[in-house]
């Protein structure tokens, strides 16, 4: 399975999960994500959440396959990718997911 590090996402990884977004500028979508993911990560001890523009990172968006903004990945403590979803994303989805990747 596919890893993240902190160097690539610029950011670091979250002691027990990171919320990886990947945005555009004129995403609406995106806004009401970010929101979202920064309340589960503020509910969430460990984990935390990070958002990357899209066009500022064209190298992950391909070797990831990002094909739309918002794209979310949950990785889990050592980077790896555990769960990927595209689009607005429910509350307890992610908090769904988070119970893969927070073991």
């Amino acid at each position: 399975m596919e890893r993240l590090d902190a160097a690539e996402l610029g950011a670091d990884l979250g002691d027990r999960a990171t919320l990886v977004q990947f945005s555009s500028a004129f995403c609406a979508p995106c806004r009401a994500t970010r929101r979202v993911l920064g309340e589960v990560a503020g509910m969430v001890d460990g984990v935390t959440h990070v958002e990357l523009d899209a066009e500022a990172h064209l190298d992950l968006v391909r070797r990831l396959n990002v094909l739309r903004t918002p794209t979310v990945l949950v990785l889990d403590a050592s980077g790896r990718i555990v769960r990927r979803g595209s689009g607005l994303p429910r509350k307890a989805d992610i908090i769904a997911a988070l119970g893969e990747a927070v073991v």
